[in-house]
C-alpha cells in the first residue's frame, strides 16, 4: 500500500496540541495503517511563515499531503473514525 504523508500543524505545547499529537499517533498505530503513516508535526510558533504558505486558519490542523487528493481536518483528532474517513485513509 502507498505511504501516507501527514502534516499536523499545532501551536506550541498547548493541551489541544498534545491531544492531537497523541490521537494521531494512536490512529496511525492501527494495524491497517501501521508503517504506512509518515507524520510531520509542525509547531507554528517556531515556523511562523508556513501558516500563510499552507493557508492555515485554525489549529490543530492535519493535512494529508499524499496520496492525492490533499485532505484537511481541524481539531484534536479524537474521533478516529471521522479522521480516517475524511482523510480517505480507509
Amino acid at each position: 500500500m502507498t505511504q501516507i504523508k501527514l502534516k499536523l500543524f499545532v501551536i506550541g505545547n498547548s493541551a489541544i496540541s498534545k491531544r492531537a499529537i497523541i490521537n494521531l499517533q494512536s490512529i496511525c498505530s492501527h494495524p491497517k495503517l501501521a508503517d504506512l503513516c509518515d507524520i510531520d508535526v509542525v509547531d507554528l510558533c517556531k515556523n511562523k511563515g508556513i501558516a500563510e504558505e499552507e493557508k492555515i486558519l485554525a489549529t490543530p490542523l492535519l493535512i494529508k499531503k499524499e496520496p492525492l487528493p490533499e485532505r484537511r481536518i481541524i481539531g484534536d483528532l479524537s474521533d478516529s473514525q471521522k479522521v480516517i474517513s475524511v482523510l480517505e485513509m480507509d
